[in-house]
């Protein structure tokens, strides 16, 4: 049978998008489901990324089922940065079928073509806090809800049609021994103060959000000469406030300030980690989906450290373990055993060095593969 490729046009289509996945990774013991909602937000046209970005999506169906998925991404503001012309696929979800894969590229490939575009990359998303990479290590650990979880097969099928490595992030799972958060917390009280800065912790969102502005500012200019990365504007940063700020555990986030100015140097956002609690989910928060994420929050042997950024001025001088030290006492207080890093390129050597330094595995890669059109 000839594989359909059909653009996503309705209500209904838009579901069937988001739930191709939940029937293609039905049964994993790995698959860490997102919330069913927040993946339809893509198709909201009042979301703040359509004023710079060019978007499509499109379903494949093969004797009357939908058997992958597809979309693609003109990221007008990160081309213009990189002086590049590429288009981005993303959500890129498929059977075991070589000619199903095929169907969905080469319809994102010549969409982008049409369009003027001389190369494809992915899988990224509309921003480096969207989906982003493909896994390609790893199959057998459970991912953090702000990584990524891909069959094995995809890889294969890709390189197989001609996409080839870009950039590769990589995650380590860390183990917190009694001695180790006790060396993490002297050193970062040490390079505190010879640094002259100092940390602020929170006990409620509240407190959380009146630092919203800062720690997005401090995204954008710790991270702007990373790959992928664009500047946040004001609507943009409203967006992601109100999509993750709320739904922090305040006393997991930590930000690094000057003693006497109180100027924002660094932040790191951990939280307990939500994987197993978004299995039960299984993509909705009703009828007990809040539940399970309820418990996790309250009880757990596992952090996951979502993001960290640290100001030019203090990444030579320790910013991270300052961070990363305080992370730890709140994780030993709180029964915290291990640490699941979010990706980071493999060619940031320093800080892969300092996970080095802990009772570790590497244990995961995501991959961002590129083709010229």
């Amino acid at each position: 049978m000839s594989i359909e490729i059909r653009p996503v046009v309705t209500k209904k289509d838009q579901k069937k998008f988001v739930d191709i996945q939940f029937e293609l990774y039905k049964g994993s013991e790995f698959w860490v489901p997102p919330i069913k909602k927040d993946e339809l937000s893509i198709f909201d046209a009042n979301n703040p990324f359509e004023k710079f970005c060019d978007t499509q999506y499109w379903l494949a169906y093969k004797e009357g089922k939908c058997v992958g998925r597809i979309g693609a991404i003109i990221n007008s503001k990160y081309n213009e940065k990189a002086n590049e012309s590429n288009v981005r696929f993303t959500r890129l979800e498929f059977i075991n079928d070589r000619e199903v894969v095929q169907k969905l590229l080469e319809t994102a490939e010549q969409w982008g073509k049409d369009k003027g575009m001389t190369g494809i990359v992915g899988p990224l998303g509309f921003t480096n806090l969207d989906h982003q990479g493909m896994m390609i290590e790893g199959h057998d650990h459970l991912p953090s809800v702000a990584s990524e979880y891909h069959l094995p097969y995809y890889k294969e099928h890709l390189e197989a049609l001609g996409y080839d490595k870009l950039v590769d992030w990589i995650e380590f799972r860390l183990t917190m021994d009694d001695a180790v958060v006790e060396k993490g917390i002297k050193a970062s009280t040490l390079l505190m103060k010879r640094t002259k800065t100092k940390i602020v912790s929170f006990n409620s969102s509240d407190e959380l959000v009146a630092y919203a502005d800062d720690i997005f500012n401090l995204l954008g200019e710790a991270f702007k000469e990373l790959y992928s990365v664009i500047t946040f504007d004001k609507e943009m940063v409203d967006y992601y406030k109100n999509k993750f700020l709320k739904l922090l555990s305040p006393k997991y986030v930590k930000l690094l300030v000057t003693e006497e100015e109180g100027e924002l140097m660094g932040f790191v956002i951990g939280m307990p980690s939500l994987s197993r609690a978004l299995q039960k989910a299984n993509g909705s928060i009703l009828p007990l989906g809040w539940y399970h994420i309820y418990k996790a929050l309250k009880k757990n042997d596992t952090c996951d450290m979502l993001l960290t950024a640290v100001h030019p001025k203090l990444q030579r001088l320790g910013g991270g373990a300052m961070l990363v030290g305080q992370l730890q006492k709140t994780m030993s207080d709180n029964g915290i055993k291990y640490l699941e890093t979010t990706g980071m390129f493999e060619t940031n050597q320093k800080a892969i060095q300092n996970w080095k330094n802990y009772d570790h595995i590497q244990h995961k890669r995501k991959r961002c593969f590129t083709k010229a059109l």
